[in-house]
This record gives structure tokens, C-alpha cells and sequence, in this order.
């Protein structure tokens, strides 16, 4: 199956992209320093940047599979929040999301929402397997993937509406818990390694 983007669309996607691996780029840098700053958005355009694309993008595949109208739309106003607030050593980052309409039951509410945190959790796995072979800096790439990849999809598993974890606990309890006991024990390898 295709997936179906309006040019707008392209465009929320890309800013958020580049605005939201801008932001962890700044934050991990702790300094001021361009050259610094761009070599940290670089790995975080590879490691935050892909882990939110995916999941949005994830979102919206399984979400036309069931014939669903979705797309993705940016927050402006959380873009510049997150930029912001960056520069001060912390982030709060909510880019946007995938906007979905048509009547949607419990189930398949779930599934559309457990796709994003269930790509993050592939994605961390990949950085597992990449960093166990690898030296250097595609290491610490690879290990900050792996960390921020399992965080993004434990932070969207928080059981409280808008986040994911609400609409999957109230679709699949199962699934629900898997996914976080999944994502703890990334994290929990991503610190000890």
C-alpha cells in the first residue's frame, strides 16, 4: 500500500523534521557552539528525526490500511516551544501528530496508535544491533539511537489522552504493557552498555 501525502503535509513533516532534530541537537550540545550544535543535529536528524518520522509515518499507514483518512499536521506553536525551550536544557517536544477521521472503534483506535511506539521500539533495535558491531562515533550514534528511540516510545506510552498509551490500553491491554516492559528494557541496556 501507498501512502497518500497532500503537498502540505510534505512540508508539516519536513519542518517539524529539521525543527524537532534542531532542538535535541542544541540540547545535547549543552553549549553554544555552532560547530558543535550542527554536528549534534546531524545525529539527531539520524536518530530523534527518523524515530518521529517513522512513528508519525507509522501512524498514518496503519491508519489508511483501515481506509481512514490521516494526516499529519504540524504544531507550529509546540515546534517553537520545543526550540526554545532547548536553549534552556530541557525540551518539551509535541511536533504535531497524525490527524485521523472516520469512525474508529476501540481496536483499531489502539492499533493506529500502538504502530508509533512500536517503530520507535524497531528502530532502537536496529541501533542495538548497529552499536554492538560498530566503533567510534557510529557507536555513540548508534547508542544515543538506541536510548532516545526506546524514550520517545516509552514518553508515548504515558495511559493519559492525547498520548498514545491511552488509546492503546483502552484497545489492547496486552499490547499496551508489552510495548512498555519492551521499552524499559531498552533503556535500561541502552545505560548499562
Amino acid at each position: 500500500m501507498k501512502l497518500i501525502f497532500s503537498s502540505h503535509e510534505k512540508k508539516d513533516i519536513a519542518r517539524a523534521w529539521i525543527i524537532i532534530s534542531l532542538a535535541f541537537g542544541i540540547l545535547i550540545s549543552n553549549s553554544y557552539s555552532v560547530n558543535l550544535i550542527f554536528q549534534n543535529f546531524l545525529i539527531s536528524f539520524f536518530t530523534v528525526g527518523v524515530g518521529f518520522l517513522i512513528h508519525e509515518l507509522a501512524h498514518k499507514y496503519v491508519a489508511q490500511k483501515y481506509r481512514y483518512f490521516a494526516e499529519f499536521r504540524a504544531d507550529n506553536k509546540m515546534l517553537l516551544i520545543a526550540l526554545v525551550s532547548s536553549f534552556f536544557g530541557f525540551l518539551f517536544a509535541a511536533p504535531g501528530g497524525v490527524m485521523i477521521e472516520g469512525g474508529l472503534d476501540k481496536r483499531k483506535f489502539g492499533n493506529i496508535a500502538a504502530a508509533g511506539p512500536l517503530m520507535n521500539i524497531l528502530i532502537s533495535l536496529i541501533f542495538l544491533i548497529i552499536g554492538t558491531f560498530s566503533v567510534g562515533i557510529l557507536k555513540t550514534v548508534s547508542d544515543y539511537g538506541v536510548n532516545i528511540n526506546a524514550w520517545l516510545a516509552l514518553f508515548n506510552l504515558i495511559p493519559i489522552f492525547p498520548f498514545d498509551g491511552a488509546k492503546i490500553l483502552s484497545g489492547n491491554k496486552k499490547i499496551y504493557f508489552s510495548l512498555v516492559v519492551i521499552s524499559i528494557a531498552l533503556m535500561v541496556i541502552s545505560n548499562i552498555r
